[in-house]
């Protein structure tokens, strides 16, 4: 058997976790909304028309702040004909999707949901087709008491507190071609600084994400986070960072690797952020929103052949990856990957929640499911609050295609201090042999096993399915402590999570 041995310690710190790390995404695209969280003629559908199905999972994962409404969609978003009553509402041409967004669900209605599932709401503004102006107005109508335009259209439309939406996005990867209204990286840049100056005039107490590149492949990048930020420092308080994963004509091996470039991408945007704070002799550390990410690849030419074929309709099918085995370990890997920077990515958002390359699906009329990756989401979700600690880690290592010596297996650890919990996550990525896994737990005298819970599967193309989940945690037995080292096994191709107390 292979061996692993990692040694955590309080004064290995990387930082407080926070929570928002594990927000996530709802977008008006596909059945993410009508037919996700909303479809008020299912038989568990509540007086405003929510899947209470889909509530019961989204708050079993614990999701502190969800991404709305995009995404793509908010770059021709007119965020007025979502409020009001509801049958004086218009539909309208979603371009970046090319459907038909009827507005039966907006802004108030969203706001209600996500009291529902216990989340706060990251509010994006349309950057693209609109701007400051537009921006304003939107602010004016979630954010301000009364007595003035929007906040009184708000009142009117049953809402008398405002809704304090803390976090706001400057638009949506308007570097991409693709993006309606998109930008050179000049134009973005001030366009984010104006916009962002005038927001905090209306409410200081907001934070602002600007837009940084939309992946760590597109050809401006890292000079379009140099040049954006040399416009709007001082103004904003995050930059994102968007990637997606797919595993066309490739290995496992590889596609297990990809953490490695993730890893590369966020030390790269913290250095470009560390260079204007050097070039503007400023105090500030810009913090990094890594607001969307995922594996998407499963459903591309379907939704090709759907919006080039079928074009203009209302919620159709696009983007439901049914997740593998596979998919959820690289999933368990970015979510330790994001812990070991948690120091400079204070908020995440798994990119979607539901249906949209999502851990949850729904069936039409029927039942809501999970997918594999829904598990190590759940699992950092609830128990990677805390502190984030170092890994000390020794292992054996591996080349793939694209990537050389990749670590056997990748951990981190969180120390919770108030419910004095220490969890170990681990992936093993070897596929075909277990390995030994020594936890040095010297720094934490007294600690003993909890529970050892693994996803595991001999195939890795598994999926789950409404019929049936063949992809489900499990409990390992315990190991044994000796000398304060903890002797525990990891299984192939596995997740795993480590809970240990004092308790």
């Amino acid at each position: 058997m292979k061996k692993a041995k990692v040694l955590f310690s309080k004064d290995f710190a990387i930082a407080k976790v926070d929570d928002r790390l594990y927000g996530s995404f709802i977008e008006h695209l596909g059945r993410a909304v009508y037919g996700g969280i909303y479809q008020p003629d299912h038989p568990t559908a509540d007086q405003d028309g929510f899947r209470q199905d889909v509530l019961a999972l989204v708050k079993d994962l614990r999701v502190p702040i969800i991404r709305y409404p995009g995404g793509n969609f908010v770059s021709g978003y007119c965020w007025e004909d979502g409020v009001g009553p509801r049958e004086l509402r218009p539909s309208r041409l979603d371009l970046a999707w090319r459907t038909m967004e009827p507005n039966w669900v907006g802004i108030d209605e969203f706001a209600r949901w996500g009291k529902k599932a216990g989340s706060e709401v990251m509010m994006a503004v349309n950057l693209g087709t609109r701007g400051t102006q537009d921006a304003l107005n939107v602010l004016e109508y979630c954010n301000h008491p009364g007595g003035s335009k929007y906040s009184d259209m708000r009142i009117a439309h049953g809402a008398k507190e405002p809704y304090h939406f803390k976090v706001w996005c400057l638009g949506n990867e308007l570097d991409g071609s693709w993006q309606v209204g998109y930008k050179t990286m000049q134009e973005y840049g001030r366009i984010a600084a104006q916009t962002a100056k005038a927001m905090k005039m209306l409410d200081p107490n907001i934070e602002l994400v600007a837009v940084g590149s939309s992946s760590a492949s597109m050809a401006t990048f890292p000079q379009w986070e140099a040049e954006v930020l040399d416009h709007c420092y001082h103004d904003v308080d995050y930059i994102s960072l968007h990637q997606y994963y797919g595993r066309r004509n490739e290995d496992t091996p590889n596609f297990l690797a990809k953490t490695v470039e993730m890893e590369h991408f966020i030390k790269t945007v913290a250095a470009t952020c560390d260079y204007i704070k050097a070039k503007k002799r400023s105090k500030k550390t810009m913090m990094l929103s890594f607001d969307e990410w995922n594996v998407w690849y499963h459903s591309n030419e379907a939704d090709r052949k759907i919006m080039q074929d079928t074009p203009w309709q209302i919620a159709p099918p696009l983007l439901e990856d049914h997740y593998t085995f596979e998919d959820a370990l690289l999933v368990g890997l970015m979510l330790i990957s994001m812990l070991k920077h948690s120091d400079r990515v204070r908020m995440a958002c798994l990119a979607q929640l539901v249906n949209v390359i999502a851990p949850i699906m729904t069936e039409q009329n029927g039942a809501a499911w999970v997918q594999p990756t829904y598990y190590p989401y759940l699992h950092v979700s609830n128990f990677g609050r805390g502190v984030a600690l170092q890994p000390v880690l020794s292992c054996g290592k591996h080349d793939t295609r694209d990537f050389t010596d990749v670590p056997d297996v990748d951990s981190v650890a969180v120390f919770d201090e108030e419910s004095r919990t220490l969890t170990v996550f681990a992936v093993n990525r070897d596929l075909h042999e277990a390995t030994s896994f020594d936890i040095d737990l010297r720094d934490f005298p007294d600690y003993g096993l909890v529970e050892h819970v693994s996803l595991t599967c001999d195939n890795l193309q598994q999926r789950n399915s409404a019929a049936g989940q063949a992809v489900v945690p499990k409990k390992e037995p315990a190991g044994i402590i000796d000398g304060g080292v903890y002797q525990g096994r990891l299984a192939n191709a596995s997740w795993n999570t480590l809970r240990f107390s004092d308790q």
